[in-house]
């Protein structure tokens, strides 16, 4: 059984349309998929008709747009109830504040000498309901100015950057409590991915499992061996759940290939059990964490 649950198509800052990706990913012969776009649903019921088409099990989920302490941190959210107001307040906010960002954004990029203007970044925003630095990152490589979206986050636009601008993104904390309030089962994805093992070391993680996060995501393109291994053990010591996957996003990134990295059945199977168990017990925040397998 092959297992990917972590991918994001062209409604946020994937190449691919929501059944486009489902397609290929049945085609290269995954049996679950979980669709993860950041900070919206809006691509779930395409992919999930086209999951019922091809005969694939499509998982329905979000990547949040988190923060602790100053630094970006990105929360999966599996099954949550996509219409529980105080979540779809929260993300609508998050949406809001990746927008109002733009404006300064291309204003440090001309200071840069980069030029661009707004017309030039929405070509390449597609189906998203927001603008991302992904999207910014393609018009600077239409415009020239960079290769591809990797030099341009590692030379511009990834956090601390010159052109970085900060914007509001949900406290880790409170962004559990909400996605476990709507039913969601919570895993943080790539927790050491790019040398953050300093900005959520391992002491926090357990803090956090006390406080309502089912897992963290190990194996992942961004962690080294020695990386995965630590966080392995340090899920068993806190009683998380392990997630492995690709984080695909089509042609956005390079190295991602779908199932270059997957999930054991039997978690798979813990994560469905606890959403089901969270929609029986119905709305509400900040419920005892779930016993871990």
């Amino acid at each position: 059984m092959i297992i990917d649950l972590h991918t994001h198509s062209s409604v946020s800052d994937g190449t691919d349309s929501p059944a486009g990706l489902v397609t290929k990913a049945a085609q290269q012969g995954l049996d679950v998929l979980a669709l993860t776009d950041h900070d919206t649903f809006d691509g779930l019921d395409e992919a999930e008709r086209t999951a019922a088409e091809v005969g694939i099990v499509l998982l329905r989920g979000i990547e949040m747009s988190t923060q602790r302490d100053g630094h970006s941190v990105h929360l999966l959210g599996y099954g949550p109830r996509e219409d529980d107001p105080a979540l779809v307040a929260e993300l609508t906010r998050v949406r809001a504040g990746r927008d109002d960002r733009l404006g300064p954004l291309l204003d440090r990029l001309a200071e840069l000498g980069m030029p661009l203007t707004e017309a030039q970044v929405l070509l390449h925003v597609g189906q998203s309901p927001s603008i991302g630095r992904p999207h910014v990152a393609d018009a600077m490589v239409a415009a020239g100015y960079v290769a591809d979206r990797a030099e341009a986050f590692d030379r511009f636009l990834a956090d601390g950057g010159p052109a970085h601008v900060p914007r509001y993104a949900t406290p880790l904390e409170t962004a559990i409590a909400l996605l476990r309030g709507a039913g969601a089962v919570t895993v943080i994805a790539h927790p050491w991915g790019r040398e953050r093992e300093q900005q959520l070391p391992a002491e926090v993680l357990v803090e956090l499992a006390g406080q309502g996060l089912d897992g963290i995501e190990v194996d992942h393109f961004d962690h080294r061996p020695d990386q995965r291994e630590r966080l392995h053990a340090l899920a068993d010591r806190a009683g998380l759940l392990v997630t492995g996957s690709s984080d695909h996003h089509g042609l956005g990134k390079v190295d991602h290939e779908l199932a270059r990295h997957t999930t054991a059945p039997e978690v798979y199977a813990e994560i469905r059990r606890r959403m089901a168990e969270r929609r029986r017990a119905g709305p509400g925040v900040d419920r005892p964490p779930a016993q871990a397998v």
